[in-house]
Formats: C-alpha cells, structure tokens, sequence
C-alpha cells in the first residue's frame, strides 16, 4: 500500500494563516508574527518559516519588507492577480497551457462582463471617464509599444471592473499578464507594429462608444472581435 506523503513543514504556517484569516484573527493590513515567534507556535525550523512567508509573497497574500515599524516584515494585503499571473505564465512557459486557450478565457470572461449591467452605476461612470483618458494617450504617436501595451491592459480590465465581480477583473488582469511577453515577442519591430496599433486605436474608440451608450451587446461583440483579430495578427 502505498504511503501517504508527509506534508512539507511550511504547510503548516500556510494552513494556520489560511485559518486566521477566516476566522478574522489577521486582517488586511495585519502584521504575521517574526520568524522566530512562527517557528517556536508550529515548531518548525525558521527557514520553513521563511519558505511559508516567500510563498505567501508570490501568491499575493503578504508583502515583505525589511526594518522595523508596523509595515516592516511580513504584512498581509491581498494582490491575487500577481499569484495567479505567475502561475499561468510558469505553466505556458511550460506548454500545460496554451496562448489560445488564455485568449478564449480572456474573451468569454470580457464578453460576459461586458453583458453585465454595473452595479455601481456611480463607478461606471468614473470608469467611462477615466478609459476616454486612456483612449487619448494611446493615440500619442510617440508612445513606446510597452507603454501602449500596459494601458491597453488597463482600459480592458478597467471596463471589466464596471460589472462588479472581483474574480473576472482578477482573472482579467491575470490572463493579460500571462501572455503580455508572449504578444509583445510575436511583432518584432515596429513597421509591423504601425498598421496593427491604427486598427487597434479605432476598435478601442469604437468599444469605448459601445460602452458609454450603453450598447452592452455591441460592446461584448466588438470585444470577441478586437481580441480575436489582435492575436490572430500575433501568430
């Protein structure tokens, strides 16, 4: 019969921070005990310890820094996009998941938002609004493709954000992240990139119009259109 594997010893920190969460004993903001304090409650060595606080810091869950004061440490914020980002990258690298299958995630869950009336009304305003700035700044000709990439990132999963959902911007932001080097490396230079950047300008305009008209169906199309036709130009 084979044997149950015996848990890795940083498990136990990750499960009992996990319960204090729950239970509400660490909040947002809440600063973990030191090394020495964790190891001696769990008894567990320091560097399983400090195994358990470098996962937590990649998942998004802590983050670390030196010195001394309440925000030295390790200090509990939540940032889950960074932890799934670099999971889905790591499994892409490795060919367990495919760039298309990012892309037909990446469309069902904008589609979806998009079809969504906000909960906020208020918020989808200040959404409209701030998305027509980042409209305008990608129509500088002077900006650099890394520069346009990231606000390009930031109008969609912006326009996401109005449904209300946490996990579909979360993920949004995720998908994006997983794939941006990937995207970026497919058009190397930019006589390519000229042409597809004025296609992809007036598709974001026309979205943006959709959107503030309130043409939620129109939008969602617009949106399978504009990043079906983005990648297939990446290929």
């Amino acid at each position: 019969m084979a044997s149950t594997p015996t848990p890795r010893a940083y498990q136990v920190v990750l499960d009992a921070i996990e319960d204090d969460l729950r239970s509400g004993k660490l909040k947002l903001g809440s600063q973990l005990p030191g090394e020495r304090a964790l190891a001696e409650q769990h008894g567990i060595s320091r560097a399983s310890v400090r195994d358990a606080i470098r996962i937590l810091d990649v998942m998004g869950v802590v983050r670390t820094s030196t010195g001394s004061g309440p925000n030295s440490g390790a200090v509990v914020i939540s940032n889950p996009a960074a932890g799934i980002s670099q999971a889905l990258r790591l499994h892409v690298a490795a060919k367990g998941i495919e760039v298309s299958e990012i892309v037909e995630s990446r469309i069902l869950l904008e589609t979806w938002a998009a079809q969504i009336q906000p909960r906020d009304p208020q918020y989808a305003q200040q959404v409209i609004a701030r998305t027509a700035v980042l409209i305008m700044r990608m129509d500088d000709p002077e900006l650099s493709r890394e520069e346009f990439h990231r606000i390009d990132a930031e109008f969609h999963v912006l326009l996401a954000s109005m449904s209300g959902n946490a996990v579909v911007s979360t993920m949004m932001e995720s998908l994006r992240n997983a794939i941006s080097d990937y995207v970026a490396a497919a058009i190397p230079n930019d006589e390519e990139w000229q042409p597809i950047v004025k296609v992809l300008r007036r598709q974001h305009k026309a979205i943006h119009h959709a959107y503030a008209n309130g043409h939620r169906e129109r939008a969602a199309q617009m949106l399978e259109e504009h990043i079906t036709w983005f990648y297939g130009q990446t290929r």
